[in-house]
């Protein structure tokens, strides 16, 4: 009998969302498991051994702890190919990586909680809002090239798996969202798509019940 998929998470984690949302889309079921990563749960020698990098996500899955959410959602569209998340063309596939990495190379590792716990707390949310300002304010300029209503072209990529995650950071330090009007498009698109709505921080079983109202 095949064991089912557990994703390793944290309700505030826009990686593991990432993998949520791709799972979703993909229609495969799966099992959560919460690291609290502020009670430094990612320490423990029983994660570690499984995932030596102390991060979030981590999917257990076909025998595999893989480990790194980009490396897992190909992963993903190699062994279950169904519900693409990558076109056929090649260019628009490079345009897809393209966005992935602006966001998951550029903006999110400069903004995540082992970052911030390196500067005094009063600074941490102004350093959260330039560094993901300045890098939505780039995603904006290739979206003008490559976006219809998603990221790359009419259907749900990677990038928009990996998009939709930032902007709730984005919103939760205040960036000024007016000057994105193509991320804004795809954000009211995909709010609508069930397998982003699953995957909403709110939604999370680790999410605190005082904060399972908000909207961002």
């Amino acid at each position: 009998m095949e064991c089912k998929p557990v994703l390793y998470t944290y309700y505030r984690s826009s990686s593991a969302a990432r993998v949520a949302i791709a799972l979703n889309y993909k229609g495969i079921d799966y099992e959560q498991i919460p690291v609290n990563l502020l009670k430094n749960e990612q320490l423990a020698e029983t994660y570690v051994s499984k995932n030596p990098s102390a991060l979030v996500p981590l999917l257990v899955i076909d025998g595999c702890e893989l480990s790194q959410s980009v490396a897992i959602l190909e992963y993903l569209e190699e062994t279950r190919p169904d519900a693409p998340l990558l076109p056929k063309d090649p260019a628009q596939r490079a345009h897809v990586r393209a966005i992935v990495g602006a966001i998951c190379c550029d903006i999110q590792p400069l903004q995540n909680l082992r970052v911030l716990r390196t500067l005094p707390e009063d600074q941490r949310p102004e350093h959260a809002r330039s560094v993901i300002a300045r890098g939505l304010s780039v995603v904006e300029a290739m979206l003008e090239k490559t976006a219809g209503q998603f990221c790359v072209g009419d259907e749900v990529t990677f990038a928009d798996c990996c998009l939709i995650p930032q902007l709730i950071n984005a919103h939760r330090y205040g960036v000024d969202m007016a000057h994105f009007p193509h991320i804004n498009a795809i954000e009211s698109k995909t709010s609508k798509l069930e397998p982003f709505q699953r995957a909403h921080w709110t939604k999370q079983p680790d999410c605190p019940a005082e904060l399972s109202n908000l909207t961002f």
